[in-house]
């Protein structure tokens, strides 16, 4: 039986409790699975899809509950339509606004380290060309990378809403949001 399975069947904190022994166990330790330390009691547990790491779970080894921040379709868990800023990303390619209407993480995306309680969630919505290049340097396009930037709390939920950032300079900003939201949160 799937671990998701099971997990459905719990609510609530129990719930998430239930995930983070599920977690920890065995089958996590190894491959395709790798915990990945995101310091302040924080790690991820990701998951090898299409050839890449990606971030699946996120444990709180202090309360010793887990969140699944993006299930086994790569469609992100604790994303909601509020938790994008729509506005900022007017101006970008269609395919990648469809992309981010429907929680894709399916491009190389990641989650940084905890810092003051918030991590910065890096998500690309188009990669640029070398994603599709074969080994032999074959089959690369002219795609520009696309990325949009948020935060989120320790329970994988949006403190900072994902916008387009024109200069990264505004990633400071939006971690002195995040870390307020996520303090008034407690």
């Amino acid at each position: 039986m799937k671990l998701m399975n099971i997990f459905k069947r719990n609510t609530g904190a129990q719930s998430t409790h239930y995930l983070y022994q599920q977690l920890c166990g065995e089958r996590y330790k190894e491959s395709p699975y790798n915990e990945v330390n995101l310091d302040e009691g924080m790690a991820v547990i990701e998951e090898v899809m299409n050839g890449w790491w990606k971030p699946r779970f996120l444990l709180d080894h202090n309360t010793q509950c887990a969140y699944e921040f993006m299930n086994e379709n790569e469609v992100l868990m604790t994303v909601t339509d509020d938790d994008i800023d729509w506005e900022s990303l007017q101006n970008l390619p269609e395919e990648a606004i469809r992309r981010a209407m429907e929680f894709s993480f399916h491009f190389p995306s990641s989650i940084s380290s905890y810092e003051n309680g918030v991590a910065e969630v890096r998500w690309q919505l188009n990669p640029d060309g070398r994603y599709y290049m074969d080994e032999d340097g074959y089959g690369m396009t002219d795609d520009e990378e696309i990325e949009i930037y948020g935060y989120i709390d320790r329970r994988g939920k949006i403190v900072a809403k994902f916008r387009n950032v024109i200069d990264l300079d505004e990633l400071d900003e939006m971690q002195e949001q995040a870390e307020k939201k996520a303090g008034e949160k407690e």
